[in-house]
């Protein structure tokens, strides 16, 4: 490993925990990686439905089944709260909480006169209060979007506009709020003016003055609505922040820093209501040991005894995820028990052709058991590849699946040509997870909704969330086998539930790690990372390089230098293969400051397309959560044209600001499943807060042949590799497979 000084390109001898000055304070309010996801949506080309519309459609027919399977077993389900959503014309405020330019908590409407907030007659309330520390991860900077903008009724948004301008609130909102809460919204938020919360970017405090406005004497803190619908708006933050349920004590805490008297009441006025489920999840404890003597009998007695008297944890959730969460628990265990119990002599043969070691254990692995994880770096892959052709060989439906096309192209290019398409079935072997769920690419479905698969591979299994894991394992047949295969140190996935970090813990089924290590000084260090570890690693050929820096002006200035010239001119690698990778969006070094500066250096000129030039490298957002690397090519009437992994790309030109970034400069969370020869990390000092050991283990592990770290947080960089693990995520997924499904030795 190498530092390149301050005033030179050369580089010398150096540690990434070397001291620096003093890391800044304060990170800029977008910094943070729950920025990440607010990526939105997949356009429409002309007659044609978009991959993101295809996916949601898959998602309701599978819900329903779902659903279906539900009522057979225990009777209905409690109706859950309605899915706030977004429509075309946005307000500048909202947008900017969806394109990740500011978090929820920064935006104030632009109407200040007419927005009544803290103050005479206002609620009594700490509007601007943070949660407390028991749910501080509950309020996450974005709120969900769905695939594409719906266009609302004209009457029924023009009655929205009455009652908005009534309330003081701006009228622009009108179609969100139409397309949040369906027929009859002007009525509904006449009834509840609580109800504005549906809509992304408002706040707590925002509603509370639309309701004043609309009650007047009648509002007040301790309001009945105002308690259900803060209680909502606080379970949609946790599933932002990852969580598919939270602890009650923690939703409590929150709603009393959010001035509602009787928070349990709260809660349990919302369960009434069916607007949110209540659980009661058992906490285990170590069992003591049994007394000599006792006979089955009083075994029995005492267990009975026990189990009525076990300490539970009660978790309360939208109906949403968890309906997810049982769902997937359901399907997990039907493929764990429908396998059937047949000879394995031809798996043994594929095994041994595999050759010895991870690879062969794998394939003996999937050949006994439905369910098998399996994990490792990005050189691991090579295993799963193996699996696929030994169970091609055996004649057996195989599809395997990545979470970003340069995941599926780098997977493809490890089998043998001949692997990569069935050319009886016409469907490619290998897939995206979104592509794969939406129809658009990978088998066909039987007459029950199902694959028409043997197996399925996902690769960068860590990326499921549980509404897309559920969807998976839903649209499995019965006697299929399911292989997940990740590396569980990188970044979890955008939506809620950490649905591979639970499978492993839970034992549930076979796991595999494999033995094959990431080569190299830069394979090296991540691995060093992944344990906590921040090793100097030796690099005689420049692959890992360091360069120190002051502040977040000359950490722009040398990122630039880095990506123009030093990279191009040292190592042979060009801009256009060389990705920048910080923590957020917003700052002095964030993605915006430096995607600006690097096309000023890099393809120059007036941004006459919505800010876009042709050349312009973009990330493409089809959907939250996904980014998609590409070019802009031209714009005309249709919208902006894109190339995206060699596939062209409209993007409407309603939908640019949306859904289209530069991409010179992309955050980890946006990085993660895909590769570039060189990558250069930017670690300004307002970005010490936010480092923690999966994002840092993620952006170093982009990298194929260089890695540049443009250093600037002095010992918060070794801090947080060796302190700062992910931030914990409560779900009951752990709980559900442990009621279905045996551990495994």
């Amino acid at each position: 490993m190498t530092t390149e000084p301050d005033t030179t390109e050369e580089a010398e001898p150096g540690t990434p925990g070397a001291a620096e000055e003093a890391a800044q304070d304060t990170a800029d309010d977008s910094s943070t990686e729950t920025t990440d996801r607010t990526e939105t949506t997949e356009s429409t080309d002309a007659g044609q439905p978009s991959e993101a519309e295809a996916e949601l459609a898959a998602q309701r027919e599978l819900r329903e089944r779902i659903e279906r399977r539900k009522a057979e077993k225990k009777g209905p389900i409690a109706s859950g709260t309605k899915l706030s959503g977004t429509a075309a014309d946005l307000m500048a405020a909202v947008r900017a909480v969806e394109s990740g330019e500011k978090p929820a908590a920064a935006i104030a409407f632009r109407t200040p006169e007419s927005w009544p907030t803290a103050g005479p007659g206002a609620l009594s309330a700490r509007p601007s209060a943070s949660p407390s520390p028991a749910a501080a991860s509950a309020v996450p900077a974005r709120r969900p979007q769905p695939a594409a903008p719906v266009a609302g009724d004209p009457v029924a948004t023009e009655a929205v506009r009455g009652v908005l301008a009534e309330g003081g609130a701006p009228d622009t909102l009108a179609p969100q709020v139409v397309s949040a809460l369906g027929d009859g919204a002007d009525g509904q938020l006449r009834a509840d003016p609580w109800q504005l919360l549906r809509v992304a970017g408002v706040r707590p405090e925002q509603a509370d003055g639309f309701a004043r406005a609309l009650l007047g004497a009648e509002c007040g803190p301790d309001d009945e609505r105002r308690g259900r619908a803060l209680t909502v708006w606080l379970l949609e933050q946790a599933a932002l922040a990852g969580h598919t349920v939270l602890d009650a004590s923690a939703l409590t805490a929150a709603l009393t820093q959010r001035a509602v008297p009787d928070p349990d009441t709260a809660v349990q006025s919302t369960v009434a209501e069916g607007e949110a489920l209540e659980f009661q999840d058992a906490v285990e404890e170590a069992a003591g040991p049994a007394a000599n003597g006792q006979d089955d009998e009083d075994d029995e007695g005492r267990e009975d005894s026990e189990a009525a008297e076990r300490p539970v944890r009660v978790l309360i959730g939208l109906e949403r995820y968890a309906l997810a969460e049982e769902s997937l628990a359901d399907g997990l265990a039907r493929i764990v028990n429908s396998l059937p119990k047949e000879a394995s002599e031809d798996w043994e043969s594929s095994a041994g052709a595999s050759g010895s070691g991870s690879a062969a254990e794998l394939v003996r692995a999937v050949a006994g058991h439905g369910l098998v994880l399996h994990t490792g770096g990005d050189a691991a892959r090579a295993e799963p590849a193996a699996l696929v052709a030994a169970a091609r060989s055996l004649g057996l439906r195989v599809c395997a699946a990545a979470h970003t096309p340069d995941g599926r192209r780098r997977f493809a290019a490890l089998l043998a040509p001949e692997d990569t398409s069935d050319t009886e079935s016409g469907w490619e072997s290998v897939v995206t997870v979104a592509g794969l769920l939406a129809g658009a690419e990978g088998p066909g479905r039987d007459a029950e909704g199902a694959f028409e698969l043997d197996l399925l591979v996902v690769l960068d299994a860590p990326q499921l969330d549980v509404e897309s894991a559920a969807m998976v394992v839903e649209s499995l047949p019965d006697g299929a086998r399911l292989l997940l295969s990740g590396d569980p140190a990188v970044l979890w996935s955008a939506g809620p539930g950490r649905v591979f970090a639970d499978l492993l813990a839970a034992r549930a089924c076979p796991h595999v790690v494999s033995r094959t290590p990431d080569p190299g000084p830069i394979g090296e260090l991540v691995s060093g990372v992944s344990v906590g570890e921040l090793t100097q690693v030796e690099a005689p050929g420049k692959e890992v390089v360091i360069v120190p820096v002051r502040d977040a002006g000359e950490a722009v200035h040398r990122t630039v230098q880095l990506v123009a010239d030093s990279v191009p001119r040292a190592l042979g690698v060009p801009p256009e293969q060389t990705q920048v990778i910080t923590p957020g969006h917003g700052g002095a070094a964030g993605t915006r400051a430096l995607n600006s500066a690097l096309k000023e250096r890099l393809n120059p000129g007036p941004g006459r397309f919505g800010g876009f030039d042709p050349g312009d490298r973009i990330a493409y957002s089809p959907a939250p959560g996904r980014t998609v690397p590409g070019q802009v090519v031209k714009a005309d009437a249709e919208g902006l044209h894109l190339e995206c992994g060699g596939a062209p790309v409209v993007v409407p030109k309603e939908r640019v600001e949306l859904s289209v970034r530069h991409g010179w400069a992309l955050t980890a969370h946006q990085a993660v499943g895909l590769h570039w020869p060189a990558a250069v990390v930017v670690l300004p000092g307002d970005a010490a807060p936010s480092l923690t050991r999966p994002w840092v283990y993620t952006a170093f592990g982009r990298a194929e042949r260089h890695l540049s770290v443009v250093h600037g947080v002095d010992q918060a960089l070794p801090r947080a590799v060796a302190e700062v693990p992910a931030k914990a995520r409560t779900t009951r997924l752990p709980g559900l497979l442990g009621a279905q499904v045996q551990p495994t030795a």
